[in-house]
């Protein structure tokens, strides 16, 4: 009798998160085996450092990731179009996650009401449960869920708050007129109308 192989030894799982500034206030980045699976606002303090130390279990790959994130996130704070290259690990139903990709394919500067989402995933009957999973994203500004606004051309709801909606739109080019965090985009052109148009 032979005694079983033992099973290969497997990589380390890995769970970090990282702290970054940013002009519309702190980010927490959570990157899990090498890639990112949340980013979002949060009242939490970062450290301050120019490179965020990752805090938890993590290895080479997440700081690469976390270096990659930071780069990212610089450019586009400086309103200049950058492709992203991350790799991306949402978390959520297939549904959520067609949705989550039809979000990524949204141009930089342009903008699509949740029914064009709808629609691009094939359940054109289906605006509010993709609302919801707009709603549900969990990886802010990569998965552009600041470009989906109402088929009126209204800011709707962004887990970030309106106002940085707007100033994620106006990093984006998006031209903003009207003092209303509630004026209007055109879903095709991604450009702010004032209330009055």
């Amino acid at each position: 009798m032979h005694a079983a192989n033992p099973a290969p030894a497997s990589p380390r799982a890995t769970d970090c998160f990282a702290m970054f500034d940013s002009p519309l206030g702190p980010l927490r980045a959570r990157v899990v085996n090498g890639a990112l699976a949340s980013l979002d606002f949060t009242t939490e303090a970062p450290d301050g450092a120019d490179t965020p130390e990752p805090r938890g279990p993590h290895s080479r790959a997440d700081e690469s990731v976390l270096r990659a994130l930071g780069a990212h996130l610089g450019c586009c704070f400086a309103g200049q179009r950058v492709e992203r290259d991350l790799p991306l690990a949402p978390r959520g139903t297939e549904f959520q996650r067609s949705v989550w990709g039809a979000l990524g394919e949204i141009a930089w500067g342009e903008t699509r009401s949740y029914a064009d989402v709808a629609r691009t995933i094939g359940r054109p009957e289906a605006v509010r449960a993709v609302a919801q999973a707009v709603g549900r994203n969990p990886i802010a500004i990569l998965i552009p869920c600041h470009r989906v606004i109402g088929s009126a051309g209204t800011l709707t709801g962004y887990a970030g708050g309106l106002a940085r909606k707007r100033a994620l739109l106006e990093l984006e080019g998006a031209t903003v007129k009207g003092d209303s965090p509630r004026g209007r985009v055109s879903p095709a052109r991604g450009v702010l109308l004032g209330a009055g148009a």
